[in-house]
Order: structure tokens, then sequence, then C-alpha cells
């Protein structure tokens, strides 16, 4: 059993809607659901390039997935987050963008947050005693993929290379995608998400879980952030 600590919109959202239908996945239903009504969903590479982020469902990271201690149980990762959501506000982002991330597709924040990396970092940080260190094999998968010096100490350290200074928030669309078809991908992704277009606020933290490597993510619980966070001036 692996379990994940993400940020993920309310189920009610048209975000979460849009971020679900896009994989074919609803993390919180626990279901398969429809694609959108696009050709490009009826091409056979691209739904391929879906089937791994399918499987995490739609998110942006906070702590990646992990494998718990042997001395910690589920019901201790619950507390602790619902207590980790008494300490931080959320974070208001004013526009998000489908942009490329590499060999992928994601939606990301226009601008760094400084707001919201550092509360990426307490929340790496805050849970890394609930885990069992990273195995051999994952080790190995993540040096396969050419980190560097920096990375390869946090993927010791924190388990996982992309955290910290080489933490980026986003919230991922597709799996990799040839050069050729990146375009074809990222003009289809930005059609469907001006329909939804809007400020997202990282309102909550989840947990998630997945029973096996091979399966699906579901959500557990998500919880509201709920320090106080002075008001946003829109400039009335």
């Amino acid at each position: 059993m692996r379990y994940a600590i993400y940020y993920t919109p309310a189920v009610v959202s048209a975000l979460w809607r849009l971020g679900s239908s896009i994989l074919g996945y609803d993390a919180a239903a626990r279901e398969i659901v429809d694609f959108p009504n696009c050709s490009l969903w009826r091409e056979p590479w691209f739904t391929r390039a879906l089937e791994t982020p399918a499987r995490y469902g739609f998110h942006a990271t906070l702590k990646a997935p992990f494998t718990l201690a042997p001395s910690v149980t589920a019901a201790v990762l619950l507390e602790r987050a619902e207590e980790f959501s008494t300490r931080h506000a959320p974070v208001y982002l004013p526009a998000l963008e489908v942009a490329l991330l590499g060999d992928f597709v994601a939606l990301r924040p226009l601008a760094e947050d400084a707001e919201l990396n550092r509360l990426a970092a307490t929340c790496v940080q805050d849970f890394d005693d609930l885990r069992a260190p990273i195995d051999a094999t994952d080790r190995a998968r993540r040096l396969s993929q050419g980190l560097t010096p920096r990375q390869r100490a946090q993927l010791d350290h924190w388990g996982y290379p992309y955290v910290l200074q080489d933490f980026r928030f986003h919230m991922t669309l597709t799996g990799s995608i040839t050069p050729l078809k990146r375009a074809e991908a990222l003009a289809a992704m930005k059609a469907l998400y001006r329909g939804c277009s809007a400020p997202v606020v990282v309102d909550a933290i989840s947990v998630l879980s997945q029973s096996t490597r091979e399966g699906r993510f579901s959500l557990i619980a998500r919880f509201p952030l709920r320090a106080a966070v002075p008001a946003i001036n829109f400039g009335r």
C-alpha cells in the first residue's frame, strides 16, 4: 500500500471535473469517467499517453507517493494530515496555464508563488517521519532519469528528487508525448481549459492511497486548510 499527499480541487468544481475527464478517471468516485468529446481522445497514441497519469488521478503533488513506516498506520497519517491542515492557510493562485513541462502537458501557475512553495516544502518535511525509506528499485529508477547532484541528495534524504528548490507546482494532464505530437496535444488541452479557466485556491491537502503499484490512487480524505489568511484585495 502506498499513500500520497496531493492538492486535489474540490470534487464539485469545474476544474476537478475537467481534469478527471481528461484522464478518464475520477479518484474521488474511484471510477472510470468519459473522456472529452474530442477527436484527440480517440487516437490510440494519445490514450496510451494518459495511462500513467490516470493511475494517479488529477492532482498536484505535495508529498510524492510513499510506503508507511512499519510502526505507522493509516489512521496516524490521517490524524497528522488533520493537524497539518489547522496550521496552514489557503494559497490563492490568480491563474493557471496549460503548458509543456518537458515532454508532457500540465497546468501550472503563471508565476512562481513563494507561499505555495513553502506549503509544499513544509508538507514534504512534516510528514517525512511517517514514510519508510525508498526501496532499491525505486531509487534505481529515479537515478536513471539523469538527476542533478542536488536532486540525488534529495532523493536519498526525502525519498523524491523534485522537492524544495526543485519543486514546481503542476497538475499533470498527459504522460510523455513525442515531439511531433506535442503541439496537437497542447492545443487541445488549451481549448478545453478555456471553458473553466479561473483563479484557483489551494485550499486543502488530500490523502490518497494505492493498493498495488499497478492500481489507481483513490481519494481517502480532503482536509481544508484552516489557518487564518489575510483577505485578498481585488482592487475594489
